[in-house]
């Protein structure tokens, strides 16, 4: 394990307990915590992307801030649904944070999951094509941005105005390297297969969207071999980068064990449901004491076949609460898996 970050969700509301209570709380605690990520010598802040909820939406002002006051992290998404992106200007704003950042902009983007609005994306002017799935769209945008991020031209050049230019325009500005950086959250074997044919990373999460009646860990690790398989046959030059999503939450002092310890029994098993009409099956939750973790982690077979692990954490807990976690992790859980500290000085 070369890497672990922390994945939030960013909710927010006026629930018992929450100390999110705001849109401005979740993003500014966003920040806060990702600064504390940094200093406890952990390597990635990571966001989940989901519209229409009282959740992180719009990624690239939060990842831009997190920019302006971190120097080693990365910054990322886990994932942005493509169905929703015009692509150029997304391409634009990943660019710009890219640049902020001194390019430590890891971005996942994917097809996106289900939501609270029905036809989500046509409200936001996007709809399949004739003969095109949600999913051919989102792919279809995903084409259009990653092309442009490489620097091709996309738009005609109007010599009045481009200073005697013709041919494409790309846009601008470009951040070099950035292309390597693109991450698609993959859902089944099939997809993660897809996405290393076209040299983008891998982001695996608690979900995958089959079930072949063995652990779940053991189906994202044949997810990851086939992706990897994949990669080496498509002959890509760079290496490739794998995640794995992971509730981890170690039991240590009472105010843990208020929160955590109900859930222990309840969370510590595979799930299996239905999503969008496909049997789905749930990673579980690893709850207990940190000792207890470090032995279930090391034996998690993902876990073991990536690189990158992130956490998800409880962001309505708040900032203290969620650095303590995290914190705890780094400390007792973490080096079993054989991660290190980085050195601050030091970029990824």
């Amino acid at each position: 394990m070369e890497r672990i970050g922390f994945l939030s969700f960013g909710h927010w509301g006026p629930g018992q307990g929450s100390r999110t209570r705001t849109a401005a709380d979740a993003l500014l605690q966003g920040i806060d915590l990702a600064v504390a990520a940094e200093e406890l010598g952990l390597d990635g802040a990571f966001f989940r992307v989901h519209h229409f909820a009282r959740q992180q939406a719009s990624p690239f002002p939060l990842l831009s801030a997190i920019a302006a006051r971190t120097s080693r992290i990365e910054i990322g998404t886990g994932v942005i649904d493509m169905r929703y992106e015009n692509p150029l200007y997304m391409a634009e704003e990943a660019a710009a944070a890219d640049l902020i950042s001194g390019g430590r902009l890891q971005l996942g983007i994917s097809r996106g999951s289900p939501e609270p609005a029905r036809e989500g994306a046509a409200a936001f002017g996007y709809r399949p094509q004739p003969g095109e799935s949600d999913a051919d769209m989102a792919r279809r945008h995903t084409a259009v941005f990653r092309k442009a991020i490489t620097g091709a031209g996309v738009a005609e050049a109007d010599p009045r105005y481009a200073g005697g230019a013709t041919g494409l325009l790309p846009v601008q500005p470009q951040s070099p390297g950035l292309s390597e950086r693109i991450w698609w959250g993959a859902g089944s074997r099939k997809t993660a297969v897809w996405a290393a044919e076209l040299g983008m990373n891998l982001m695996s999460s608690t979900l995958l969207t089959e079930d072949t009646g063995v652990p779940f860990h053991e189906l994202q690790a044949e997810q990851i071999q086939l992706f990897r398989e994949a990669w080496i046959a498509a002959g890509h030059a760079h290496t490739p980068r794998v995640s794995v999503s992971r509730s981890v939450l170690p039991i240590v002092d009472e105010e843990d064990n208020y929160y955590f310890a109900g859930s222990a029994l309840r969370d510590g098993r595979d799930q299996v449901g239905v999503i969008d009409g496909l049997t789905a099956r749930f990673g579980k939750s690893y709850v207990g004491p940190p000792d207890v973790l470090a032995e279930q982690l090391a034996a998690d077979s993902a876990v073991q076949a990536a690189d990158t692990l992130l956490l998800t954490v409880p962001n309505q807990l708040g900032v203290e609460f969620n650095a303590k976690l995290l914190g705890n992790i780094a400390k007792y859980v973490a080096p079993a898996l054989g991660w290190s500290r980085k050195d601050a000085g030091n970029l990824l």
